[in-house]
């Protein structure tokens, strides 16, 4: 009577698919972290685009506070950035909006920093919280969507 050979993989196989694993996974996780950033930057421009578009046309009323939901981004849910409407000086146009990363949040000590967007179109980022910016990328690569 003979008996069957158990079948179960070799440690040599086990170390091989634990290589191909962590290989996958050395390059996946930092794709998707890159994107997951670049996803919450979209949120922050598109939100600044709507507080935009309601002090424009809350302009006549004297308005200077988001109402709830123009607040953050993203409009729903946790917020990762905070919108404010700081007033007006000579060289904005009659507003500004900046989405400031929130102090918990995932993108605290993004590179992009603060979000700027006043009443003439200019986009601009300002790193930290003082606003110097002086390790913030070009505002070309922060508001770059694609």
């Amino acid at each position: 009577m003979t008996r069957p050979q158990p079948s179960a993989f070799t440690l040599l196989e086990l170390m091989i698919a634990l290589a191909i694993a962590a290989t996958l996974v050395m390059f996946a996780v930092p794709s998707y972290r890159s994107h997951v950033a670049r996803t919450h930057r979209v949120d922050a421009a598109s939100a600044l685009y709507r507080a935009a578009q309601f002090v424009e046309g809350a302009a006549s009323d004297g308005t200077a506070t988001l109402p709830p939901g123009l607040d953050q981004a993203p409009q729903f849910g946790t917020p990762i950035y905070r919108l404010h409407v700081l007033p007006a000086d000579d060289a904005n146009g009659g507003y500004s909006v900046e989405a400031a990363p929130t102090e918990i949040g995932p993108m605290r000590n993004d590179a992009c920093g603060i979000f700027t967007l006043d009443a003439t179109g200019l986009r601009g980022n300002r790193s930290g919280a003082n606003g110097t910016s002086g390790s913030a990328p070009a505002s070309g690569e922060c508001w770059n969507t694609s």
